[in-house]
């Protein structure tokens, strides 16, 4: 029976690319993400393997009830994949905006929260794998940058979540990308880090035997 990852953050970018390349490799695939049109879309290519749930990630309900909807769709979850993040325009501290960083904090720290929570009781079931986009920028201290610090949480939290759930045979990943050529800039980047060399990160990941434990995988452009 083919294993099962939830995705958030799935309807493009680097969320849509692990879809694809999951799904290549044999597993069933959740679309999580706001915009149903773009998540029906891929499903629609992807094909019966793929299924679409509309969810705000934000909302803990939302969440719960997308990762219950996965599992009775495809008989559990094996793997979920935290992808969902954001930015802000206003960079640093003085001149950063405050609701700005509300929203971000809320996405970029809350929602890995929320869908750990929700989704923790799942993988208990499968001693399945939790994996979570950190960033480059979770690693190296950046000038006033309050996302960086939102990505700081998120390694600590990855690694702090790997000591828990190994307790019951689980295991827990963070993907830290360079810059990626997603629709997070404004501009293309096609010299830098492609969506599908992250999602490619993220299926070696899930594919490694049960003796071993990848806690981290660190991503940098090669030109």
């Amino acid at each position: 029976m083919a294993k099962t990852l939830f995705i958030t953050g799935a309807s493009s970018g680097i969320g849509a690319a692990t879809a694809r390349a999951a799904a290549e490799a044999g597993w069933n695939v959740a679309l999580c993400a706001r915009s149903a049109d773009k998540l029906e879309k891929l499903a629609g290519e992807i094909g019966d393997s793929a299924l679409a749930i509309p969810c705000d990630v934000t909302k803990r309900d939302a969440v719960t009830d997308a990762l219950s909807l996965t599992a009775e769709k495809f008989g559990g979850i094996d793997a979920v994949f935290a992808n969902a993040g954001t930015g802000v325009e206003k960079a640093g501290v003085e001149n950063g905006d405050p609701e700005a960083w509300h929203d971000m904090i809320h996405i970029n720290i809350l929602a890995v929260l929320y869908t750990a929570h929700a989704a923790i009781p799942h993988l208990k079931k499968t001693k399945g794998h939790f994996v979570v986009t950190g960033s480059k920028a979770g690693r190296d201290n950046m000038k006033g940058s309050v996302y960086s610090a939102t990505k700081w949480f998120v390694h600590g939290f990855g690694e702090n979540l790997a000591e828990e759930m190994r307790e019951w045979g689980g295991r827990a990943t963070v993907i830290a990308p360079g810059m990626v050529n997603t629709p997070f800039f404004d501009e293309a980047k096609p010299d830098k880090i492609q969506p599908e060399d992250v999602a490619s990160a993220v299926v070696f990941a899930l594919s490694q035997p049960r003796t071993a434990a990848v806690r981290e995988i660190y991503i940098m452009p090669n030109d």
